[in-house]
């Protein structure tokens, strides 16, 4: 286990390259296994919930190969076995994504329970819903279970605009037969890459982009050579580190359109960027002012699924808004449990008032001291090292662990940008 030395105060400034989006990247690794030939995948960030969905695919006997920095090979040609191995899927959430490219290859898959980060519940009704629908059944004995005899095209209705339920259900759909149709589908960036590059390999998808996709199931799909997007939650972590710090910072390879959101609520405190092609500017001297409503009303940062400001940076944003003049209400809709960590923040001396699982009142802005943290998920932990970067004083964060499941070696980039941060065995 690893643990953050962390001295705040000092700003960051220079250039850094966006890494690839880990939410494209882990889908994209399971769809590895619905093509007869080999894939290539570039622009994969090295991160540890990469690894092991790599490793659930050695274990099923795929060969993976590193090509270079950020780029894979994988043969799934090998495979025989539709059972994820228990000890790998505890390790993270999204091992739920081998179900549908596996029930479409095999007609049955054996999945034992996801694990990953804790914020609440996080259902596989939808998921669940989508395979019956194609005509899978399913039980669940100690393991999830689903079989088939085979996969209809169905015109299939989500419950929720599910990330991951979306994806299961477009890897099942492209091998189904006939044609289906998912409404109420997830529309986020990583879910257009997977459709991509399901189309790279023979798919027939169309709708991208929007909740409506329609789905011309194909007999075989084929290898390809795809890059997946830059990680636009990485991005927001760094505009509001930067921000916070009173920094200057430039970040490569950014696609402009799909920061609109993220760039609306930032703009309401005070925080604007510019871009140059596909760099983004964050210049100094941001005004790091409240934004109020029209009628005086307090302003809000809500999420919602796409094109909705993104949940996973709700906790960016919190120590953004203990750093801006004025009052923000900062209200995460989609996972109740994701809040409870603000009471390290306010230990660090921020003015929050928690007023349920779901919401917090935030004003600022606010001296925070360094303090001893602990990371409880990847996006908090995040958030966590924002604090210490922009604290008076020595900080140490342990369970870093959880950190860098989600952001490439980041001790190491952010040190390149001027932050006093040193990552130590924690004994």
């Amino acid at each position: 286990m690893y643990k953050y030395i962390i001295e705040g105060g000092f700003p960051v400034k220079g250039r850094i390259r966006a890494s690839g989006n880990k939410n494209a990247a882990l889908p994209c690794i399971a769809a590895t296994l619905l093509a007869a030939t080999p894939v290539t995948l570039r622009n994969i960030p090295e991160i540890e919930d990469v690894q092991v969905m790599f490793e659930v695919l050695r274990s099923l006997g795929a060969s993976v190969e590193r090509l270079g920095p950020n780029a894979w090979r994988v043969d799934c040609s090998a495979v025989q076995s539709f059972e994820v191995p228990a000890s790998l899927a505890k390790k993270i959430r999204a091992s739920i994504l081998f179900a549908g490219p596996l029930l479409a290859r095999f007609g049955k898959v054996i999945l034992p329970p996801p694990g990953g980060d804790t914020i609440g519940r996080r259902r596989i009704d939808t998921h669940v819903l989508a395979l019956e629908e194609l005509g899978a059944r399913f039980d669940i004995d100690g393991a999830l279970k689903f079989s088939a005899n085979k996969l209809v095209g169905a015109d299939i209705f989500l419950d929720e605009a599910s990330v991951t339920g979306t994806e299961n259900a477009i890897m099942a759909a492209v091998l189904a037969e006939g044609v289906t149709t998912i409404r109420n589908a997830a529309s986020e960036p990583h879910v257009q890459d997977l459709c991509e590059l399901l189309r790279a390999m023979g798919a027939r998808i169309e709708g991208l982009g929007s909740n409506l996709l329609r789905i011309e199931g194909v007999k075989a799909l084929h290898g390809a050579d795809f890059a997946i997007g830059p990680d636009f939650m990485e991005i927001g972590s760094l505009i509001g580190l930067t921000a916070v710090t009173r920094g200057e910072l430039v970040i490569e390879g950014v696609r402009p359109d799909e920061l609109r959101p993220i760039k609306l609520a930032f703009g309401r405190l005070g925080i604007k960027w510019s871009f140059e092609g596909s760099d983004l500017l964050v210049p100094s001297g941001q005004s790091m002012k409240v934004q109020e409503d029209l009628g005086g009303q307090v302003p809000k940062i809500d999420d919602a699924p796409w094109p909705g400001f993104p949940p996973d940076l709700t906790s960016i944003m919190t120590v953004v808004a203990t750093q801006t003049e004025g009052e923000v209400l900062i209200h995460e809709k989609m996972f109740e449990s994701r809040m409870f960590w603000v009471d390290k923040l306010i230990g660090m001396g921020a003015r929050i008032v928690l007023c349920d699982p779901h919401r917090a009142v935030v004003s600022g802005p606010a001296r925070l001291r360094a303090d001893s943290l602990t990371s409880p998920d990847v996006r908090a932990g995040m958030a966590m090292v924002i604090a210490a970067l922009c604290a008076e004083g020595r900080s140490t964060i342990h369970n870093v662990y959880q950190i860098e499941r989600g952001y490439e070696n980041i001790s190491e980039r952010l040190r390149m940008l001027g932050a006093h941060i040193e990552r130590l065995e924690d004994c």
